[in-house]
This record gives structure tokens, sequence and C-alpha cells, in this order.
């Protein structure tokens, strides 16, 4: 495998405010804890340590042990095993429950979280460090998650459910999990097969967790599942706050005000309390009402009641996107957060709502960027003598380049010398004769200009008819590593790199390529 790095300003893809989260996090600090380095850990380490109590470390080893049971490999068991000690920390990254895992970041973000433990570890010897994947299974946006993309192919999983997409039944599951199989219907003794028989459960929540477990296993990944009790008990104090004094939402208007002062955009909404309530196919936003609470389509309550519930079952109570990184944060030993850059500008305005509820705020990092090219693709890139960062330039200006390098009859530098010298002279002709003429003699040059730009133009559509296979090998690269014009790791499902069944060949070859503290773009030819 050969591997390539481009800067990411250089790609066009990323905005401003992503590259300074992956270049310049000292621009921003403002808004985070410390800019994101190796070294930081040391820091971040101790600021764990002095606030993480170990009766929380405690529940969320039971919580793991009692969730995995006997589908722990031997690296899993050995990272539960050091989680039990005060020098054991986590690094962390999450995502919506998207089907067959959705796009490939969903992949590369595991991986990321997973290479990162182990270069920490290097680093600091006397510490352990775990990766964990955070499910994130009381989302209720399932039209975001519903459909994978395989193979030029949208699939989709169809439920009226609604409420937390974790808690929803497995109702015409069989149905949509076949018809992905059937895509792999040559190679029946597959590993894709295999892992895909697993991809079951009572809930959503279960057969994602099945589905993660079986790839990133030996990765020593542990996968937590926070819609539990247990764990929402470590986190009750916190929504008992939130509700009766809505310390959130002041929090984040304060750093909202800072960020817009520094022309930054906001990318999330802080409500005056960011905490629903969870109930029958329902995940609702609590709201004042006078004395009392109301929930959309679930009725009034008054502030004993609402306590009472809290207090009785906490599992009622979920965090909206202000307040789930504080709950993370919470109940994780965790020292940094692995995220997108669109993820990671919503932190951005977070770091007031930890400091009032008194919990460290992590280190942030954008997640590795990386686009996977297979050996046909490859072939073609060679035939029309492209390189990775032709990749990022304007297709037709790539294809009027690529016409103009391969023939030296298109070569319009004489005649646009020849242009110009005709301007000139007609310019001093008609100052000496009638200066009263030089509007209508600029208006003659203008159209003499498009019509030998018509002319070039016409002159360069025939000649790209001499070169229609290679033009077309330029689309069709494109279409592959650049899916409906966007990035592939956003579009593209992993699974389509193993076509030949081969998952865990293909799962380390781009943890290979990973490197957790790289900044650049990835490109890797395998």
């Amino acid at each position: 495998m050969r591997i390539e790095k481009i800067a990411r300003d250089k790609t066009g893809l990323f905005s401003g405010l992503a590259n300074d989260l992956v270049y310049n996090q000292a621009g921003l600090s403002d808004f985070i804890i410390e800019p994101f380095s190796i070294e930081a850990f040391e820091n971040q380490i101790q600021r764990k340590k002095n606030s993480y109590s170990s009766a929380s470390r405690k529940v969320l080893v039971e919580v793991l042990t009692k969730n995995y049971g006997s589908k722990i490999s031997a690296t899993q068991q050995e990272n539960l095993k050091n989680l039990a000690s005060e020098n054991t920390f986590t690094v962390t990254t999450g995502h919506q429950l998207s089907l067959a895992t959705g796009p490939l970041y969903f992949v590369i973000k595991i991986l990321h979280v997973s290479k990162m433990a182990i270069e920490l570890k290097k680093k600091f010897p006397a510490y352990d460090f775990v990766p964990i994947f955070w499910m994130a299974s009381e989302d209720h946006d399932f039209e975001e998650i519903n459909q994978v993309n395989l193979f030029n192919q949208k699939w989709q999983w169809n439920t009226e459910q609604k409420g937390a997409v974790g808690r929803f039944g497995m109702e015409n599951w069989e149905q949509f999990r076949n018809e992905i199989g059937e895509l792999f219907k040559n190679h029946p003794e597959s590993e894709v097969m295999d892992i895909l028989n697993l991809y079951q459960g009572g809930n959503l929540s279960e057969a994602t967790f099945n589905l993660v477990n079986a790839l990133f296993k030996d990765y020593g990944v542990l996968t937590l599942d926070a819609d539990n009790v247990a764990l929402k008990s470590l986190f009750a104090g916190i929504v008992k706050e939130e509700i009766l004094e809505n310390k959130a939402e002041s929090a984040v208007e304060k750093t909202n005000k800072l960020l817009e002062d520094k022309e930054l955009s906001t990318q999330a909404h802080a409500r005056e309390i960011n905490v629903f309530l969870l109930a029958d196919q329902k995940r609702e936003r609590i709201q004042r009402k006078g004395d009392g609470f109301f929930v959309e389509g679930i009725g009034d309550f008054s502030q004993e009641e609402m306590l009472n519930m809290l207090e009785e079952d906490p599992s009622q109570f979920s965090p909206n996107v202000i307040l789930r990184p504080v709950y993370q944060e919470c109940i994780l030993p965790n020292l940094c957060y692995v995220g997108g850059g669109g993820e990671m500008a919503y932190w951005l305005q977070l770091k007031g709502v930890f400091e009032v509820y008194h919990i460290p705020y992590p280190l942030i990092q954008v997640r590795n960027s990386l686009m996977l090219i297979d050996e046909g693709t490859s072939k073609k890139m060679e035939t029309i003598n492209w390189n990775s960062e032709n990749l990022f330039e304007d297709l037709d200006q790539a294809k009027k380049k690529f016409v103009l390098n391969q023939t030296e009859e298109l070569d319009f530098n004489d005649l646009r010398e020849k242009q110009m010298h005709l301007v000139s002279a007609a310019r001093q002709l008609v100052a000496k004769v009638d200066p009263n003429l030089n509007s209508f003699v600029e208006a003659e040059m203008t159209r003499m200009s498009k019509q030998i730009e018509n002319l070039e133009q016409k002159l360069i559509r025939a000649e790209k008819a001499k070169f229609e296979k290679s033009l077309k090998q330029m689309d069709q690269v494109k279409d592959k590593l650049f899916p409906g014009g966007g990035l592939q790791e956003r579009h593209t499902n992993f699974f389509q790199f193993c076509a030949d069944g081969q998952v865990f060949t293909h799962l380390n070859q781009i943890a290979e390529a990973i490197d957790p503290f790289e900044k650049d773009f990835t490109v890797c030819y395998f």
C-alpha cells in the first residue's frame, strides 16, 4: 500500500474553521482547554485524575462487563481489566447508529482512537489507555441513518418507529439484512457474510453493538451504550441542576457571543432546558410551564413529579446535543474526544457548559480523513498521468489542461501575443486620427477577443474528441472517488471495499494508513 499526504486546505473540501481545528487550535484557545498535541495529554491526565471518582469507574466497569458477557476478545478483556485502575484513561469517538456502519468515516473514527491508545501507551508507559466507541443510541433523527450506499445503490431500512433509535425493535430487519447480504452472494463463505449474520439483536442498539464488536474487538475497542440506568444515575445530579437552574443555556449564549465576535459560526442551539424525556417511541424536550413542566405528547408535570421520576428512573432522561458531551465526560475517565470537523465545531460552544457543571473539558481532535484508491482506479490515474493532487482540481479545468498538454498544435500563446499587438496598434491609430472613436474601438476589440475565445474553445473541443477515452477515464475516477461531488469517506460504505469478502484484510489496511497525530489528508493506494 502506498500512502500520500495532502494539506487539507489544498483540497478545497474543508471549511476554514475545520482547518483551524486541525492546524491552529492555539487560535481557538478561548474555546478549548488546551491545543491538541501528544504532549498535552500529560496535563489532561492530571485534570481527569483529580476529578474522576473511583465510584464512577466502578459503575462503568460493571456496566461494560455486563454488556459484553462472553462476547469479548482477549484484547478487550485486558482493556476492561485495566479500566478498573485509576491509572487507566479513555480516548473516545462516537457516532449515530448508522446502518451497516454507514459512511466510511464511521470505521475511520473507531480505528483512529484505537491507534491513538497505542501511541499514548508508548508516550506514557506508566498509564493505560482504552479506545471507546460511544453509540449515539438516544438520537432520534432516524432519517439521518436509515440508508446505506453500497455499489452505487442506496439500501434503506423502513420502519414507522419513532423516538430514540437505539430502542427501535427489529421489524423488517431480516429483509434489509438479506438485501445487503445479496450483494456478496458470490462469496457466501466470506467474512462479510459471517459479520452480517451477527448483525442482529433485540433492538438497533444491540445489533449495532454486535456489528461494531465483530469488526473491532481485536483492536481492543470497547463499545458503550450509555442509554443505561446505572450510567444515567451518575449523571442524575447534573440533569437535576439543568432542569431546575437552566445553567447550560446562558453558558452557551456567552460562548456564542465570543464566537460571533471572531466571525465564527455556531452549530448547536441551546435550549432553556437541554434535556429530553424518553417514553414509548418518544424523545421530547422538557419545557418549563409556569411552576412545572410540559412535554409534548406526554403531558404536564409538577416540579415534584419531574424530580421523583428522575430519582426513580434516570434512564427516562436524555441529554440533548449540548449536554451529551458533558454526560460522556461525566461517566468516562476520558482525555480526548475525536470527531469530524462539523462535530468539533459545536464542541467549541461547550467549554462554559463544562465549567458550570465542574466537569473537565477534554482535548478535542479532528479525526483523520482518508481516500481509498483501488488498483483499477489507480491504473486509470496512471493512464491519464494524474497524481493525488490532480484529484482535487476542477474537472473541466483538468480536462482542458490535459488536452493542451497532449498536443503542440493547441498552443495559443502566439495567437494571443498577436492579438495584443493588434489591440495596441488599433488604439494608437485611433489616438492619432480621432480620439472620439475610442469607445468604438474598445467595443470592437472586446468583440474580437470574444471571437478568439470562441475559436479557442471550438479548437479545444475538437481536440478533446481525439482523447475521448482518456477524458472518460477522468470522469470515472472523479465519480468513483467523489461520489455525488463529495468526499468518498462521507458517502461510500466500508463493505464496498470488501467485494472479495476479505473484511479484516481491508480493515487492517485502513488501520495501517491511520496516524492519530497526522494532520494532513491521507490518500491510500491499495
